[in-house]
């Protein structure tokens, strides 16, 4: 199994002077995250889809072994609410396909407002090409329920783990992969993770997925620097635990709060 480990985003102001030294240019950080970290989630991608052109222009400035996860517009989720899904979802395929081999999973994250409607995420997923690794993040309780499980199942769609402060969502397998998002953690300084969380989370990982089986990790608790300090915390937790971490950074390298 390899785990995949990275943070929601890469452009955040208050990471300047922690993960990023405190003179490099806004323009080189990119870089200077990939030459820590493997993958990186494109969060930006969910507020406004960059252009082909930008994502070509991603792969060319990362290495060889770099991966993007790309978060799907909100137009299609939040805006439309999954109605009419065939333009939005082509349009996202198309500028995605600018990373080439370097592209990941797509994540669906839905509104907390929106009620479980299997017909509308049925139509939704079967736009996505065949082969694409498609992940969906519920935030209302009412997508818990066996129909949804087996229509993800039946499409090799992975249910999105999300920590929150909230209930957890349940640690339903519907794929031979995964995909886990941080949100908010309760140690100090917030919203970092303290170890025991993090620890409980590698162990659920070593228990629930074995063998050849990707798992997708991103810290999405960017304030103070958490979510770097916090991703290169959780790759040693994870090869305690047996799994087999991507690279990360040395965690004496990000000072968080």
């Amino acid at each position: 199994m390899t785990v995949w480990i990275g943070t929601s985003g890469w452009q955040y102001r208050d990471w300047r002077g922690r993960f990023y030294p405190a003179g490099l240019p806004q323009g080189r950080w990119l870089e200077a995250y990939a030459a820590g970290f493997a993958t990186v989630e494109s969060n930006n991608a969910f507020y406004r889809l960059p252009e082909r052109r930008v994502f070509e222009a991603w792969a060319e400035r990362t290495p060889a072994d770099f991966v993007m996860a790309v978060k799907v517009s909100r137009y299609l989720t939040h805006i439309r609410r999954l109605r009419d899904p065939a333009e939005p979802v082509e349009r996202f395929v198309d500028r995605v396909a600018g990373l080439r081999d370097k592209l990941g999973p797509a994540l669906l994250q839905l509104p907390p407002q929106l009620r479980c409607d299997t017909d509308r995420l049925a139509a939704t997923l079967d736009r996505f090409p065949p082969g694409m690794r498609v992940a969906v993040e519920f935030r209302h309780p009412s997508w818990f329920v066996d129909e949804v499980r087996e229509l993800l199942t039946e499409r090799r769609v992975a249910l999105c783990l999300a920590d929150r402060r909230r209930p957890l969502t349940p640690l339903w397998r519907t794929a031979d992969w995964t995909y886990l998002r941080f949100h908010e953690g309760r140690a100090d300084p917030r919203p970092c993770y303290g170890r025991t969380a993090l620890a409980t989370w590698a162990r659920r990982l070593a228990e629930t997925w074995t063998g050849n089986e990707d798992v997708w990790v991103y810290f999405n608790n960017d304030p103070l620097g958490c979510a770097p300090r916090d991703a290169a915390r959780f790759a040693g937790l994870v090869a305690r635990a047996g799994l087999r971490p991507t690279r990360v950074p040395a965690v004496r390298s990000i000072p968080a709060g």
